[in-house]
């Protein structure tokens, strides 16, 4: 794979416990190409959410390499890593994150205020995500007012505010029923289709077979990665 947005090489992440030095990841090595749609799956405790904290920039492997876009991320610094994450890189959680005072416009325009962005801009941008998710005309209300699968979209929007090439989402169906979770995949795949780079964590299959790739962790080392089967189709 030529210059793949990530590459991980021989990475392995330890944790000091009461206990001892506890492992979570072994000797991971994987190759991401930029546009790609890849769910990494496995039990709890299988590793697969240190993975995806490392690939976030919100930890740092013990040992091995982790490049993101042809840069080394062990040598930056907590500058250059929070500037990386705020351009780069998307972020979609299980619970939302949404902040319950703040209007659905302003949760979507908050990271734009770290980025420097003028408030007459970032309200436009938010307002035309707001639309992109389907939510036009609920710029003004608050997150307990709106459904869960209202709340995950706007989570993608703000997730979207700064145009990254790169979303992560950790369980962003967790919290949602089936119906709804599948609205929501199939938003994920219309992002993907537009360049987006995805990786998604799902313990569930049918959550994982939207991706075109699966990755699975179990005892902290990769045990699976195959290119997603495609449903029959029924005449």
């Amino acid at each position: 794979m030529a210059n793949p947005v990530i590459r991980i090489d021989g990475m392995h992440k330890s944790y000091e416990t009461s206990a001892g030095l506890f492992p979570a990841l072994k000797d991971v090595s994987l190759d991401i190409a930029a546009g790609e749609f890849v769910a990494v799956m496995g039990p709890s405790g299988s590793g697969k959410s240190t993975f995806m904290n490392i690939l976030g920039c919100l930890d740092k492997p013990s040992a091995g390499r982790y490049m993101l876009d042809g840069r080394d991320v062990a040598g930056m610094d907590k500058d250059e890593l929070a500037l990386l994450r705020n351009r780069t890189i998307g972020f979609v959680f299980q619970g939302f994150n949404l902040l319950p005072r703040m209007s659905l416009l302003d949760n979507i325009a908050l990271p734009l205020i770290y980025s420097g962005v003028e408030r007459e801009e970032r309200q436009q941008r938010a307002r035309d995500l707001l639309a992109r998710v389907g939510l036009e005309g609920y710029a003004d209300s608050v997150p307990n007012k709106i459904s869960g699968g209202q709340q995950q979209r706007v989570a993608i929007a703000r997730a979207l505010i700064n145009r990254p090439s790169l979303i992560l989402a950790d369980e962003p169906t967790g919290n949602l029923d089936s119906h709804t979770s599948e609205e929501i995949m199939l938003l994920f795949e219309e992002l993907n289709r537009e360049g987006i780079t995805i990786l998604l964590v799902t313990h569930e299959a049918d959550i994982a077979h939207h991706a075109k790739r699966q990755v699975r962790f179990f005892d902290g080392r990769i045990v699976g990665d195959q290119v997603t089967p495609q449903k029959e189709v029924t005449a």
